[in-house]
């Protein structure tokens, strides 16, 4: 992976073991021994020994003495539960942008990343809007400057990332998300804290509803656990 290679090996073996899951390089239910993980990492197994308790904190993996780590299966309410948080926190940050307010370089940010999702809504490429999407909530919560806010915000965007990517798929044109996704950039641009708060509420209570429907659909198809 790039630009980890200058960290300490615990790190190093902390964001290569979260991207293989999340990725799903790692599946769900996927079980290795230390030693396993170690041989795949080209790591020793004290820097993977201390990746893996972060990723158990983090909900990503269950860790068995003697019997190595499991990379743990979601359940539709568990991904019911960590949207539920998500969605708090996204709200709070959006509130945090407006009471902050947006400079003129983050607005003109923002607004160009409308348009390119507008541009693949009509292209009819979901996969890269998707990932757009997450880039557009990202930035927008990376400009609240409560740094507690966003290590929470990222720990609960890893834990559904696998189930959002598996609804990609099924998922319809999102032009609903672009006209929410406009009434939040322009209360954020206003400074108006609840009518970004709003905004941001009835965007995600809408979007929320839909990935759980989706993934319900998704696995009642039998797909294996998020």
């Amino acid at each position: 992976m790039a630009g980890i290679a200058g960290l300490p090996a615990r790190d190093r073996a902390y964001h290569d073991l979260r991207y293989r899951i999340l990725t799903g390089r790692l599946a769900p239910g996927t079980t290795l021994l230390e030693t396993e993980l170690a041989a795949l990492l080209s790591l020793s197994r004290t820097p993977v020994r201390e990746a893996t308790i972060r990723l158990a904190e983090e909900g990503l993996i269950d860790i068995r003495p003697r019997h190595g780590v499991t990379v743990r299966s979601l359940t539709l309410n568990d991904v019911r539960d960590i949207l539920d948080v998500l969605s708090a926190l996204e709200i709070r940050a959006v509130e945090l942008v407006a009471k902050r307010g947006l400079g003129p370089e983050e607005h003109g940010r923002l607004l160009h990343m409308l348009d390119r999702m507008e541009r693949l809504t009509e292209a009819g490429d979901i996969a890269q809007w998707s990932d757009m999407d997450d880039d557009f909530h990202s930035a927008v919560a990376g400009m609240c400057g409560n740094g507690r806010l966003l290590s929470a915000l990222d720990e609960y965007w890893g834990q559904q990332y696998r189930p959002r990517t598996m609804i990609v798929p099924l998922r319809p044109k999102p032009t609903l998300s672009n006209i929410e996704h406009r009434g939040i950039v322009e209360a954020l641009a206003a400074g108006d804290p609840e009518a970004a708060r709003l905004a941001q509420q009835r965007h995600r209570a809408r979007a929320d509803q839909q990935q759980l429907d989706l993934l319900r659909d998704r696995l009642a198809d039998g797909a294996e656990g998020a």
